[in-house]
Formats: structure tokens, C-alpha cells, sequence
């Protein structure tokens, strides 16, 4: 037998000797493996499906409520908070909820909805826009100081043209005029040139500086 004829076989009687010790392991080894593929790939269908059924169910809610079924929205809106929670529909729904309870003039239910709102907000963009909203109705409340307070809970960048401009509402109603009018520019330099508030924004500039002139 030449030497390669017998490298090859005794590589061969390796390669058997290793999978007779380890053949089993292996097996198990790639079952396991396949299970925990299979096993992702059933808990992403999951997901997939969870998020599909909350989305349904908020699309019944948006049309009850346009429909003027307000109940059957709310039953819906209360399904979504109870049985998918952490989904962002049911941010969605329950923010919608607070905006018709703004327009009915019931600010104290409009504050707790979105307070369930933010608490049940996973992506920090979801909850610093509903952290946005709780100041807004804050604000609508007469209450600046925690309209601002509610402003600090949010990161520095996110929604700055409307937070900064949000602040500077506050800041006015507070009676800070100077702070008020740096939080508009600040407002105004984080929008773009085309942002349909910028004309609005500088309306309350104008006020502030013809209020000063007023009171110099």
C-alpha cells in the first residue's frame, strides 16, 4: 500500500473513529440547533401575528370612532391596553382616546390616558412623542410648571422644534418672557425653512418683542 493510499486510510478510520465517538453529540448538537432556528422563526411569526391582530383591532377603533360609536371604541381601546399592551398600537389608541377627551374638554382623563400611554411606550421616539402630548394638555390645563417639568423627561433631540417651541409656551405663561424667547429661537433654528409652524413661531417672536417694547 503507498503512503497515500494509507493516509487516506487512516484518515478515513479517523474521520469514523471521531464520528463513532462524537457522531452522537453532533446529531444532538444540530437538533438543537434546528430547534432553536425553528424555534425563532415560530416566535417571529408570533410577533408578526400578535402585532397584525393589534393593528386590526385599531383600525375597528379609528373607524368606531369616526362612525361616532365612541363606545365601541373605547371597549376596543381597552382590549388593546389589556391584551396587547406592549404593542404601539395601543399607544397609538390610547393617545387618540386622550385627543378626543382634549376636544371634550376632559383634560384630567386626557393626562391619565397618556399617562398609560407613556408608560406602556416601548421605542423612546413613541414615548417622547406621547411625553410631548402629556405637556401639551398641561399646558392646555393652565399648569406651566409641569408642562415644562414634562419637557425635561424628554432627550434634548427628539421632536426639538416642537418641544422647544412647546417650552417656550410654558415659559410665557409663566411670566419668563427672556427664557420664553430663547426657547422660541432655539425652536426656530431647529426647523426646517419649509416647517409650516415657522410662521407661527415667529408670530410669538413679534409678541414677545412688542411686549417688551410695551413694558421698557
Amino acid at each position: 500500500m503507498a503512503f497515500e493510499e494509507y493516509d487516506k486510510y487512516e484518515q478515513s478510520e479517523l474521520v469514523q473513529k471521531w464520528l463513532r465517538e462524537n457522531g452522537l453529540s453532533i446529531i444532538v448538537g444540530v437538533a438543537i440547533g434546528l430547534v432553536g432556528i425553528f424555534g425563532w422563526q415560530k416566535w417571529r411569526n408570533h410577533q408578526a401575528n400578535h402585532e397584525a391582530q393589534a393593528a386590526q383591532l385599531y383600525q375597528q377603533a379609528q373607524i368606531a370612532m369616526a362612525s361616532g360609536k365612541p363606545d365601541m371604541a373605547a371597549q376596543l381601546t381597552d382590549k388593546l391596553m389589556t391584551d396587547y399592551a406592549k404593542s404601539p398600537f395601543a399607544v397609538f389608541a390610547v393617545s387618540d382616546r386622550a385627543r378626543q377627551q382634549v376636544q371634550d374638554k376632559q383634560l384630567d382623563k386626557a393626562e391619565t390616558s397618556l399617562a398609560s400611554a407613556e408608560s406602556h411606550a416601548a421605542a423612546p421616539e413613541l414615548k417622547a412623542l406621547t411625553q410631548l402630548r402629556i405637556a401639551q394638555v398641561e399646558l392646555a390645563s393652565g399648569n406651566g410648571t409641569a408642562a415644562l417639568s414634562t419637557l425635561d423627561r424628554m432627550p434634548a433631540n427628539d421632536f426639538q422644534g416642537l418641544a422647544q417651541e412647546l417650552r417656550g409656551d410654558a415659559l410665557v405663561k409663566l411670566g419668563r418672557s427672556a427664557d420664553a424667547r430663547k426657547a422660541y429661537q432655539t425652536a426656530m433654528s431647529a426647523l426646517s425653512e419649509d416647517a409650516p409652524q415657522r410662521g407661527a413661531l415667529q408670530m410669538k417672536l413679534d409678541d414677545l418683542a412688542v411686549a417688551g417694547k410695551q413694558g421698557a
